[in-house]
Parts: C-alpha cells; structure tokens; sequence
C-alpha cells in the first residue's frame, strides 16, 4: 500500500457522517475497546447518506478508508481520555464478482468476492513500521514498511535525530510496531462452476482483528481492496502480476444453503408444491427422470437431500443429522449417472472418484507452499470439508485404497477430521452427507453372499451407512421391455430435439419431441428443487410427535425381542429412522414428524434390511451381518469349530488335520461345505494358523 496523506476536506466529510450517524456505534466500541476495535458500516447507509462518498470508496478505497479511519481518530469520546484507533469496515458492497472475472480493471477498488477457504496459514505478526538503531551514533530511525521484503534505512536520516552517515542498523523489535496477519486461500464454490470448469483461487490478506476467525472448509464473503502482486522468479521481477485482496470484511455464511437467493415468488411457489398430498412421489419422481425405475433407492435420495434436524445434547454430545447412502450393484445399472444427477441437483455439491481421489483430497491435508506460507505448512481442506453442510457423492467407492477409506470412519460417523502432521494439530468439520457408490469385486451382486465379502471394504466402514442399496441387472422378459422401451424412447427424443434444434428444415415437430421426451421430464425443475431443498434447511425443523415416537419404539423392541440369539437391530439403526422420519417431514414443510413420516422410514430400513442384512441360513433379519460382516449363525458356527480344533490340538502337535475337523463338526450338525468356509474365514482373519505338517492352530 503507498504512502497515504491526510487530506482535510474528506476528513471533514466522514466526522460529519460518523456524528450524525454512528456516534452510538462509536461509543458502544469505546467500552469494549480494545476487545472490539472496528466499526461495521453497510455500504448503503453511506450511499443514502453521501452517495459521493459511497462512490469514492469503491474506486478510491486506500484514500477513502484512510481518512475515514483518520476522521475515528478526531472524534470524542467521553469515555476515553485517550483516542481511539478504530478500523473501518464496510459489507454489503453493490458489486461481488465471482474470482474467475476478475481483470486488470478491478485493481485498485473495493469488490466483493465469494468463495469456499481452501487453505489458511498460521496467524503471524508482520511488522509496519520498524525502528533500526544506527551502530555509529545510536540514533532510532522508523520506517513505514509498505511491502513484503523488509526495507531498511539507506542512512542515518537527519530528520529523524540521525548522522546522516551511510551506517548499519540493527532492529529493534520491541520499539517496532506490529499487526496480527494471516493469509487464506479462497476458491470459488463448486456449485458456480459449469462442466469441467477448474475452480480458480485468490490469496486474501488479512489484518489485526480479522484474523484467526475462519478455516478451511469455511464459505465465506469477503470486502477488501483488489490489487496486483509482482510475480517472482529467483532473484527476476517477472512482468506479470497476481491479484489478491485486502480484506476489510469477512462475513461467514454459516446458515446451510444461504448462497441460494430465493424469492418472494420463490417461496410462494414453495409452500404451494408443499401441501400437494403426491409431493414424495412429484419429489421422487424428479431425480434423474432419464434413469428407468430405482423407485425406492429414489425415494431414499429424496429424503437423503433433506436429512434430518442436527442436535446438541446437554452433555455437549453431538447426534448428525446427514443421512449416508451406498448403492452397490452390477455395471451398467446408472449408478454413476444417478451420482451425478444428485450432485447437479443437490446444493453445497462435491463430486469426486474413489480410483482417482487419495486420503488429502478427500479428508484434508498438511501441504507446504513456498509461494503462499513461505515455506511453512498450513492445512488444505479435501472434499469432504469443502462438501461441509452439503452433498458428498463418491463414485467408485471400493477402489479406495485401505488406507484412504480408513479415513473416512470420522468423518461420516463424527462428521469431523482430525489432522495430525507436521506439528499441526487441528479438527475440521466435514458436516455432509455421503452418497458413494462401489462395484462388487467378481463383478456382479450375488444376494446370497455377504455384502463385506463382495466389496473391497471392512464392516465397520460399511456400517457408517444409514441405508444401502443393491442394484441387479436380473434378466425379466416385463421389466426388459419397459426398460428398453424407456432408454429407446429417450434416445429418439433427444435425436428429435437434435434435429429440430440443428436443421434448417426439420421435417419433425415439437410436438414429435415433446411425445418422446413426456416420460423422462422431471416435474419439478432441478432449480426449483434445490430452492425448495435449501428453502426446508433454513426454515425447517421437525419435532417428533408422540404417536411417531411409539410407533419407533415399538418396532425397535419388537424386532429385537423377536430374536433371542442374534442382534438384528442396534440403536445405530434406531437414530436411521429418526433421521429419516425428520426428513420425511421436511419434504412436505412440516414442523412436526407424524406416524406417516415414522412408517415411511420405518418402510425404507426394512427393504434395506431385508437386501443386504438377512441371514440366508435362518431366514431372519441380523445385523451382525453389516455391522461385523460375519452373521450370528456364522459365528456360533466359527466358535464350535474352534472348540473343535482346541481338543485335536491337545492331543497332535502338528495340528488339526482339516479331515478330522470336517468328521467333528459333521457329529455336531455342520456340514463340510460350511465347515470349510469357516476354516477358509477364520484364517483369512488370522485367528487360524497353518503349521508346516498343513494342520491347522488356533492363533493365541
């Protein structure tokens, strides 16, 4: 920043605007002072007030805000014998530009930009006005520091009580001035990006009581002057700059979906969508129309768009609200492109690939940057922090590799990570709901096998999802039909839509098109959707009523109560239906989560359970299945065979011989095949050893 001088006759101009507008403001910071030391100003107060002024602070912002902070210095304050110095701050400014448009035009003036914080680095004194001490004659000399690279005296100035000899000077840093700074990354927000837009980034500066206040993952609007930087190679000044701002206000948009503008006729629209008694099915109906059937697994991304109500407990506890979905199936069945349609449609959306995303890019990460931190680490937020408080879909979920998807227990089960790396030790937030689709490993879903044995992924990471869905591609000769019909039709009448749209003279007509493109048209537009989606988490908070509570309860404990050996349900399933419960009530804009809302969640579990959590040997539901990946058939089983195995031990050394074990347990009612897959099992899990002789021990 240059030097700046006082002038007068602004000076005099912003003490009239401060008395005659602030003056209560004013003296509210003077108690609080030096805790509080800004004044906030709306931009439009200014421009009512002296719309000469308000021009002069957009298109002069250093001259303006510097005799502004100048004219805070003047004014008295009964309160204080000594003056104040208070910063200036102005918000809500006419014109945010979004970080890609900015040109060499903008250099220079006030703007406002949005955008989510990828990377801060640590908060840092940075000096402003420095005194050396001359080592020939011990005088003081200060110096206003402007830039980045320290500059000293070029002699011992006589005007400041020097030689005015050429010297050298030593520091003195407790006679030097310093002010708190900090530098964040800001990138813009994914949801503005079109196609295969790369977000773009800019440095932004802050200064004294606006540090410290925001962190990755954080979306945020800033005020600050836009000006150049002096690109740099080795000792070169190259001649092409890099923008970046000082910012004089920051404001954190905490509240969920904010940055969606909904209007008047927005919300009328809204509310009158809300009472149409067929709004699940409208709802369900408008997500990814092109994509045949799914009508459940449909059903549940509505509400998983939704979610249900965060909570707090008196004991500081945290209950999520996010609803985790995993949809698992054969190729060629539209996972991803329902991935994708959810991540177009759902707002505060990340996309990202299980094959080509590591644990940094999708957790957070420690990185060191020569350019931006000086060499110092600092942390960068991966998707699923930059995803906080909105979508995360993850496409090919089992190609993770184990160390990456280890790293995702926190963050979908404690909706935070911790990072622990290079001296920094920090826990951001990654408050989202998960939305991941895997491949089984021999290439088809068999529903008669476990689903941990049919994914490249442990239990207890599978058991971080509220709801998952197996999708077959199962040969039948009606559903065939229908479905082929379905994609057949679609392709026709996006061929129709091609033709009239390109041709000069099409022999087509709209009508044509409109026919064939009927069935695959959504009822409500994805724009309308997600304003109703952002418009229900702003307003929306459901409270579960009596009824709804009972009906929970009930088939909660009867499920259990109805197995007296296994588990077939744990309170882990039990806050799925609440959660889905509250969402249910939220598509219809409903303060209250009714019996209806209880049975359809209710409803929604069953069928999940009954996929992939039914013990094929019993026929019942067991959720050892997905919890432990292991049924409570399977290890009753596993536990006699190792009874089994004990007593051959006891009398070989060389082990159990794998015939005498199959003999044993045939006498206790297990067949060989079972008896096998339980050896092969316990093994893989390292409770089994095999001894040289091939007989087998058990691993103490």
């Amino acid at each position: 920043m240059a030097r700046l001088l006082r002038d007068e006759t602004i000076v005099a101009t912003w003490k009239e605007f401060f008395v005659n507008h602030c003056k209560s403001d004013i003296e509210t910071i003077a108690l609080s002072y030096p805790d509080i030391r800004s004044l906030l100003i709306d931009y439009w107060d200014i421009d009512k007030a002296n719309p000469e002024l308000a021009e002069q602070i957009l298109n002069q912002p250093y001259k303006t805000i510097f005799n502004a902070e100048e004219a805070l210095k003047d004014i008295d304050v009964s309160t204080l014998n000594e003056k104040l110095c208070i910063h200036f701050r102005v918000f809500n400014l006419p014109n945010t530009i979004s970080i890609r448009d900015l040109r060499a035009k903008h250099a220079g003036k006030l703007i406002a930009v949005e955008g989510l914080v990828k990377r801060a680095t640590y908060v840092m004194p940075a000096i402003t006005i420095s005194a050396f001490q001359c080592q020939k004659c011990g005088a003081v000399i200060k110096i206003e520091q402007e830039e980045d690279i320290l500059k000293e005296p070029s002699e011992c100035y006589e005007d400041q009580g020097g030689c005015g000899r050429i010297s050298s000077f030593k520091l003195l840093t407790s006679h030097s001035l310093f002010i708190d700074n900090q530098k964040i990354e800001l990138q813009e927000n994914p949801d503005n990006l079109r196609g295969s837009e790369q977000p773009q980034k800019i440095t932004i500066l802050l200064e004294d009581d606006l540090v410290g206040r925001i962190f990755p993952g954080d979306r945020v609007q800033i005020s600050g002057i836009c000006h150049t930087m002096q690109r740099r190679q080795a000792n070169f000044r190259l001649k092409t700059f890099y923008f970046a701002i000082d910012a004089i206000h920051i404001e954190i948009n905490e509240t969920a979906y904010e940055e969606i503008d909904i209007t008047e006729e927005d919300e009328k629209e809204i509310l009158k969508a809300s009472k149409d008694p067929d709004i699940y099915n409208k709802m369900r109906q408008s997500i990814a129309p092109s994509i045949y059937g799914m009508e459940i697994e449909k059903g549940a991304l509505t509400l998983q768009l939704f979610s249900g109500v965060p909570k707090i407990m008196p004991d500081g506890t945290k209950v999520r609200a996010d609803i985790h979905v995993l949809l698992v199936g054969d190729p060629g069945t539209a996972k991803s492109q329902l991935l994708k349609y959810m991540h177009r449609l759902a707002p505060r959306s990340i996309l990202a690939s299980g094959s080509a995303s590591t644990k940094a890019g999708l957790t957070a990460t420690a990185v060191r940057d020569e350019k931006f931190s000086e060499g110092q680490w600092v942390l960068e937020a991966g998707a699923l922090v930059l995803a906080n408080n909105g979508f995360a879909c993850i496409d090919e979920f089992d190609k993770m590799s184990e160390e990456d998807r280890g790293s995702m227990h926190q963050a979908m089960a404690q909706q935070e990570i911790s990072i622990a790396k290079a001296g920094i030790n920090a826990t951001l937030k990654s408050k989202c709901s998960v939305l991941a689709a895997a491949n089984p490993k021999q290439g088809r879903f068999d529903p008669f096998i476990p689903l941990h044995e049919q994914i490249n992924m442990r239990p207890a990471l599978i058991s971080r999802f509220d709801l998952i869905f197996p999708i077959l591609d199962e040969s039948n000769r009606e559903k065939d039909i229908a479905l082929s019909a379905h994609i057949l039709r679609t392709h026709k009448g996006s061929e129709l839509a091609e033709n009239i749209s390109k041709c000069d003279k099409s022999e087509y007509s709209e009508e044509q098109r409109d026919s064939f493109m009927e069935n695959i048209k959504p009822i409500y537009e994805p724009e309308f959707l997600r304003k109703y989606v952002a418009y229900a988490k702003r307003k929306i908070f459901p409270v579960m009523t009596d009824e709804a509570l009972e009906i929970i309860q009930a088939r909660y404990v009867d499920f259990r109560s109805n197995s007296k050996e296994s588990i077939p349900f744990t309170p882990r399933q039990l806050e799925g239906y609440v959660r889905l419960a509250e969402a249910s009530a939220r598509v219809r804009l409903s303060n209250k989560a009714t019996i209806d809302d209880a049975k359809r969640a209710i409803s929604i579990v069953n069928k999940y359970l009954t996929r992939v959590g039914m013990d094929r040997e019993t026929g019942k539901i067991d959720i050892d299945i997905i919890e432990t990946g292991i049924s409570h058939s399977q290890q009753k089983r596993m536990k006699t065979i190792l009874g089994i195995i004990a007593t051959l031990c006891e009398s070989s050394e060389s082990g159990a011989a794998i015939e005498d074990i199959i003999h044993k347990a045939e006498i206790e009612g297990i067949d060989s095949g079972r008896t096998e897959e339980a050896v092969k099992h316990m093994k893989e899990r390292k409770e089994l050893f095999v001894t040289p002789t091939g007989g087998y021990k058990i691993n103490v």
